[in-house]
């Protein structure tokens, strides 16, 4: 017995054997693991909030406190962006199914950005705080290369990951060009 998804659709499939009763019972059942499988892979907007709350505690000091997190179907060339002068982050939709220490990473990467608006040293030892930064700045570097994403014009040369706080970015602003860590 399997499900999967096909568009909007759920096909599910079980032995012809089955009974009509035990059918609908095995499709019921089916569908709630499918359904709370799905819940776990896309955290809400709260647990996003949550979660960069507890990264910043945990990496930051509790020194980055942002206003609003949220999930955005939007940046398609990004995985994550913040406002530094509201406090805002947003995460691209495509994080979502990928690993909780990848999620981390970029939310730990926006919270960076609320203290400390450009990608200099000072930037980088920040985001360093968190111990799987390097590993999953690679997985990112992987997701982008096979999907054949676009670099940011106004990324790093080494910055592949497309994780950016946009509009804050001002000219002559120094990117390092190995991530400290």
């Amino acid at each position: 017995m399997s499900a999967y998804r096909d568009g909007d659709k759920v096909v599910v499939m079980v032995p012809s054997r089955l009974s009509k009763a035990e059918e609908e019972q095995w499709i019921a059942t089916i569908l709630e693991r499918l359904e709370e499988r799905e819940r776990r892979r896309r955290p809400t907007d709260a647990h996003l909030q949550s979660r960069a709350r507890e990264l910043s505690r945990r990496y930051l000091d509790g020194r980055a406190d942002p206003v609003s997190v949220r999930w955005v179907a939007n940046q398609r060339a990004r995985w994550g962006s913040c406002t530094p002068d509201d406090g805002t982050i947003r995460l691209s939709t495509r994080l979502r199914g990928m690993p909780g220490w990848v999620v981390d990473y970029v939310l730990v990467h926006e919270l960076a950005h609320l203290l400390v608006p450009g990608h200099g040293a000072d930037f980088w030892e920040l985001v360093a705080n968190y111990p799987k930064a390097d590993r999953a700045r690679g997985y990112l570097e992987g997701v982008a290369a096979a999907a054949h994403l676009p670099l940011e014009a106004d990324a790093p040369e080494d910055d592949v990951t497309g994780i950016h706080h946009g509009d804050h970015l001002h000219p002559g602003d120094e990117f390092p060009h190995e991530a400290a860590g």
